[in-house]
């Protein structure tokens, strides 16, 4: 589900309501946003993937924020998309993200409760309100993958870390996510002793940057 509206130097106010919708423009910018930590809160970054109406890609941005929570990550990916088109003279923009949280947020369907957050959602709603026009998208992980890649390089460079294969937990995964313990044989000792984590989806663990070899055993323990 789209939703997007129309500005004129004013922001979104604060009843809830939804905005109506209107009619895409004919040149936008998509921006793929994603943010996360390890921990929660913990070892924080985001990831932006930007590209035209037509898919190009035009810019891709990551930051490490230091210690902070997920949905510090997730704002702070989206500042940073606001701020690019912005200050590359875009005056209409796309936002794709896979924080349920954030997007209901931004389009007031959820009042924002945290300290922390309030501060990010005003200068977030100031800046939507020098666009024309602007769209918010939620989307499951799996068409944000890009972006999720991102945030976790950003995580180990600023964690000095080099890893082919990152725990991670980003926005509202976080509070179901679980950690797998790893038994492999002896065959795979580059994994060996890793936590990976994930969430059940139709009964079936997903995880949430880890592809392990066919055949590997592993043991769950469950984190409420």
């Amino acid at each position: 589900m789209s939703f997007s509206f129309r500005s004129k130097g004013a922001v979104p106010g604060e009843s809830g309501s939804l905005f109506p919708n209107q009619k895409q423009p004919d040149s936008f910018l998509i921006a793929h946003i994603d943010g996360g930590a390890r921990g929660n809160p913990g070892p924080a970054g985001y990831g932006v993937v930007i590209t035209d109406q037509a898919g190009r890609k035009v810019a891709a941005l990551s930051e490490y924020l230091g210690h902070q929570t997920n949905n510090y990550a997730e704002y702070s990916g989206l500042l940073a998309a606001l701020d690019y088109a912005l200050k590359h003279g875009h005056k209409a923009l796309k936002v794709v993200a896979d924080s349920e949280l954030l997007v209901k947020q931004i389009r007031g369907e959820y009042k924002v409760k945290s300290p922390s957050l309030l501060e990010l959602y005003q200068r977030a709603r100031k800046m939507i309100g020098q666009l024309e026009w602007f769209s918010i998208q939620h989307v499951l992980r799996g068409g944000n993958q890009e972006a999720d890649r991102l945030a976790n390089l950003a995580m180990d460079k600023g964690m000095g870390r080099n890893l082919n294969v990152a725990a991670t937990t980003t926005g509202e995964d976080a509070r179901r996510s679980m950690n797998a313990s790893d038994t492999l044989s002896d065959r795979s000792p580059s994994i060996r002793g890793q936590e990976f984590s994930g969430v059940v989806r139709d009964g079936v663990i997903v995880l949430d940057t880890a592809k392990l070899p066919e055949g590997t055993r592993v043991q769950i323990r469950v984190r409420e």
